[in-house]
């Protein structure tokens, strides 16, 4: 993670932060979620990515569980169509979780919404991540 970054909400769940090398991070704490921490979490970072006004979104899962079936239902019929819709979510660069079932519930939820508005790219590597995402932001200005 960068050196120097503004935690810009943290709960049980993970953390949502206005990072500056120029886009929102969320991070995944590992465990079990409790319902509505959950939801609070995604909230605040919809009202982050809409601050930032940049679309850009580097989602580290490398310590997460994997989702439940009523959490993948939450984030595919609520989360992200608002994230879109209110947060100008474009852009997802996903850090792949460690556990192999939670990578398998992230492709199932990214493969249900696929025909949304934005961009999802995998990496294994922070960097990676961090490089593929800034390009996409930079592109975008430029048009």
């Amino acid at each position: 993670m960068s050196s120097s970054y503004r935690i810009y909400y943290e709960n049980a769940v993970g953390r949502a932060v206005d990072d500056p090398l120029g886009f929102a991070r969320l991070t995944y704490q590992p465990g079990l979620r409790e319902p509505d921490t959950f939801s609070s979490l995604l909230g605040h970072v919809t009202r982050l990515l809409a601050r930032r006004g940049d679309g850009g979104l580097l989602v580290d899962q490398r310590r997460m569980s994997p989702f439940t079936a009523a959490e993948q239902r939450l984030v595919i019929e609520q989360w992200l169509p608002r994230a879109v819709a209110e947060g100008g979510y474009r852009f997802g660069a996903v850090i792949l979780a460690e556990d192999a079932f939670a990578r398998l519930a992230t492709r199932t939820v990214t493969t249900a919404v696929r025909e949304m508005p934005m961009r999802y790219q995998y990496f294994e590597q922070e960097a990676d991540a961090i490089t593929w995402l800034l390009q996409q932001t930079k592109e975008d200005t430029r048009r």
